[in-house]
């Protein structure tokens, strides 16, 4: 299926300096739609304000070409297929550019926290200790867990997969490592490339 994007609509200026792929008919593979979706649940349960700061992203990194308001980017998030009313649309490459930009926005505007929760995993890993123990930490990982259950729909089976809080607490913790991939000055194109590891020839 092919994306439904006006050819002669400009592209942001942050995006023109992501490499230029070769994805077969221009439209974001479905991992890479999971992947972006997922970074951000994990973004937001990191900071009760981020649908705000997304809002506030849109606008200065001028992406309101590509993402209007609030219900554009509801409908291209649900494009993510284990999404409960995931939509049965396509994700173009340059709305996947101006997720990533989004990604990389918040990272950086959470970067020590980032780098908190992971120092601080580390150490309880270290002393055998469960994540009970750091107050944010468990903070984080509850709150992604709640995000998870409530978006992701159960009924398929890559969801299934995180049926338990420790499953879903290992992926969050994961996505933590890849949020901290996208704060340092190439972090866009570093993101943008590993989302199509294996896809592209």
């Amino acid at each position: 299926m092919q994306a439904t994007i006006n050819p002669e609509q400009p592209i942001p200026y942050i995006l023109e300096d992501l490499p230029k792929l070769e994805i077969p008919g221009e439209v974001c593979p479905r991992r890479s739609r999971i992947n972006l979706d997922f970074l951000l649940i994990a973004l937001e349960s990191l900071d009760l304000d981020a649908a705000e700061h997304l809002k506030g992203g849109i606008r200065e990194l001028q992406l309101t070409t590509l993402i209007k308001n609030r219900v554009a980017l509801w409908r291209i998030r649900n494009s993510n297929p284990l999404r409960r009313f995931s939509k049965r649309r396509p994700l173009s490459l340059v709305e996947a550019q101006a997720l990533v930009a989004l990604i990389c926005y918040l990272s950086r505007r959470q970067t020590a926290q980032i780098r908190q929760l992971l120092i601080a995993n580390a150490q309880l890993q270290a002393e055998n200790l469960t994540p009970d123990h750091h107050f944010q930490l468990s903070q984080y990982l509850e709150r992604f867990r709640g995000h998870f259950r409530s978006r992701m729909n159960p009924n398929r089976s890559a969801v299934a997969l995180y049926g338990s809080a420790e499953d879903l607490n290992q992926l969050a913790l994961s996505l933590l490592q890849k949020a901290l991939f996208c704060t340092g000055t190439a972090g866009m194109q570093r993101l943008w490339t590993s989302l199509f590891d294996g896809e592209v020839a």
